[in-house]
């Protein structure tokens, strides 16, 4: 922490009198920096263990940005390590507002509040691939079957190499079996590739916290181009999440089978999270186990 300090602030010529931890993951960590008068400065600075990435969500936060109507934090810059070993740091725009997680006064307050999330994320979904797949730094020409059948393996694989996962030997038998099922999963996909946000849930977004009015999107994932059913996935949970979700769908229907596939969705999710966090979501797993076994029993 010391030394992200001192290297902060050389390069924003300012000494800052601290910086505080306000976000942390296994491969992230979000700052805010407090300036030499200890007044906390309009930046924030995310850390990345793995490099590279930094520059990936600095690139795709500037297309979803210049693509669309919903406002992103700017990107001020990137820090490297080249020489010396090191975390890749994005400097962004420190938003104000509250996360759309908190309940609107009203319910036609939150009614308006869901126009305005959909009609945001419509906006990027009218942005064609073009034919391309797959994500920032690997864009490919291929078919969204295809691509996720390679990713489903690729963490199949990985999962593979852990011993002490958290995971039963039921739990490995739903992964084992929704792979066996995912050509009949996909039957007849026809959806285009689209921009996505690729992190969507309530928690990437901020609203005025008085107003209830839509002010930006955060945290976008690192899935660039997907059909829209990948977008709206993570909105399972019951209550303001679920409520989200067919919001969206009464505005732009996807397949009848995404029902199905987007339980396939959160289960793959889930697992990609253990192994990047080493920790399960073990409410996630059970609800997507849940909701598949209907269609891979």
């Amino acid at each position: 922490m010391e030394l992200l300090r001192k290297e902060l602030s050389h390069l924003l010529g300012e000494k800052l009198s601290r910086i505080e931890c306000i976000s942390e993951q296994t491969d992230t960590a979000v700052w805010s920096l407090y300036d030499s008068e200890g007044h906390a400065m309009p930046l924030l600075a995310k850390s990345f263990t793995s490099p590279g990435v930094a520059a990936q969500q600095a690139w795709k936060m500037s297309m979803l940005a210049r693509s669309g109507t919903l406002r992103l934090p700017v990107v001020y810059g990137i820090v490297t390590h080249e020489d010396n070993p090191g975390p890749d740091v994005l400097l962004m725009e420190r938003l104000r507002g509250v996360s759309v997680e908190a309940p609107a006064r009203t319910p036609d307050r939150w009614e308006q509040l869901k126009d305005q999330i959909v009609e945001g994320l419509l906006a990027w979904h009218r942005v064609d691939s073009a034919g391309c797949v797959g994500s920032v730094d690997s864009t490919q020409e291929n078919i969204w079957p295809s691509w996720y059948r390679q990713r489903v393996e690729v963490l199949w694989n990985t999962l593979n190499q852990f011993k002490n996962t958290g995971l039963t030997m039921q739990d490995k038998r739903i992964l084992f079996r929704s792979r066996e099922c995912l050509p009949r999963m996909f039957e007849d996909f026809n959806d285009n590739c689209v921009l996505v946000h690729g992190n969507f849930t309530l928690r990437s977004m901020l609203k005025d916290g008085k107003s209830d009015q839509l002010l930006a999107m955060i945290n976008p994932g690192i899935v660039l181009w997907a059909p829209r059913e990948y977008e709206i996935f993570r909105l399972y949970e019951e209550g303001q999440a679920e409520s989200l979700f067919w919001h969206y769908l009464q505005r732009a229907p996807v397949a009848e089978s995404f029902l199905w596939r987007r339980w396939l969705y959160v289960l793959w999710d889930a697992v990609d999270r253990l192994i990047q966090t080493g920790r399960i979501n073990r409410p996630a797993f059970d609800a997507a186990t849940k909701g598949l076994l209907p269609w891979i029993s």
